[in-house]
């Protein structure tokens, strides 16, 4: 099983883009959450066989993927084309935090996948997390790299894992701390195992951040800490809807401000794809979840 920590960042591409056809599309049906698969869940069938693994995984019934990590041997281009061929639309892209050195490759790489949306991954912890100082200039941060993204027409999110939910400053979590420092336009693609791993219930965050959120990811497992979640190994998952997580009340408990509800395994207890199948057909029984 290949780790993060092994896998090349998505960074550049050939294309440099001033404009971004398509960007500010509503999914289909409004007030829907819509289907999707982080594709850091089959990035070992990836590394074997691309294009394979992305017909297999369209074969399965999925539409929307988000992006993550690539091998080496396959650039951006590459990808955006083999996407293309089996129909799988990019509903948002995993990268570096926005600066001004990167930028010219972020929007290449977004003009290739036709998508706006670029979450910075938040992978490994930063130690600034730790205090209430480090989380402000962290929140400014992140604010200027959210005017540098709409500058040029895109929108920046972040993604969490269980630090942001489980560490304390000065009184307050650190999500809390970012939710009061940050735009209201910096979205939040929460990822509700890693909550729930913090020691926090998913549904009320959902709730209580219903204006901030504007992605999950959504799997299921133990979601129990140990420390070797701290170097990248975590315990095997489960398909969504056989673990620990209250999955029902999760999805109750997304607003409309949730267009896209992302499937993600990180380490998977059974074959992969077979997850996935299953993970799409439970969630497939709410009324709130599209497949498109």
């Amino acid at each position: 099983m290949t780790n993060r920590r092994e896998f090349i960042q998505i960074t550049g591409a050939g294309i440099f883009a001033t404009t971004i056809p398509g960007f500010l599309k509503m999914p289909a049906e409004t007030g829907k959450h819509h289907l999707a698969v982080q594709l850091y869940t089959i990035r070992d069938a990836i590394s074997k066989d691309l294009k394979g693994s992305l017909k297999h995984l369209a074969d399965l019934g999925f539409k929307n993927v988000e992006t993550a990590f690539w091998p080496k041997d396959v650039s951006v281009q590459i990808a955006a084309d083999a996407l293309k061929e089996f129909g799988l639309k990019v509903t948002s892209c995993h990268v570096d935090i926005p600066t001004k050195e990167n930028i010219v490759s972020l929007l290449a790489t977004a003009k290739a996948y036709n998508c706006e949306n670029l979450i910075w991954h938040g992978w490994p912890e930063d130690k600034r997390y730790s205090s209430l100082e480090g989380t402000k200039e962290l929140a400014k941060i992140y604010i200027e790299s959210n005017k540098l993204a709409k500058d040029n027409g895109l929108r920046f999110g972040l993604h969490n894992h269980w630090w942001e939910y489980r560490n304390h400053v000065d009184g307050k979590l650190v999500y809390e701390v970012l939710n009061e420092e940050l735009d209201d336009d910096i979205f939040f693609e929460t990822d509700v195992y890693w909550v729930k791993v913090a020691g926090q219930d998913p549904a009320t965050i959902l709730e209580k951040l219903k204006k901030r959120i504007r992605l999950i990811h959504i799997k299921d497992g133990p979601a129990v800490f140990n420390e070797k979640l701290i170097s990248d190994n975590p315990d095997p998952m489960t398909p969504v809807g056989q673990g620990t997580l209250n999955i029902p009340s999760i999805v109750n408990a997304c607003s409309e401000n949730v267009q896209w509800m992302i499937i993600e395994l990180d380490k998977s207890s059974i074959d992969v794809f077979d997850a996935l199948k299953q993970s799409r057909e439970y969630l497939s029984k709410f009324k709130s979840v599209s497949l498109t």
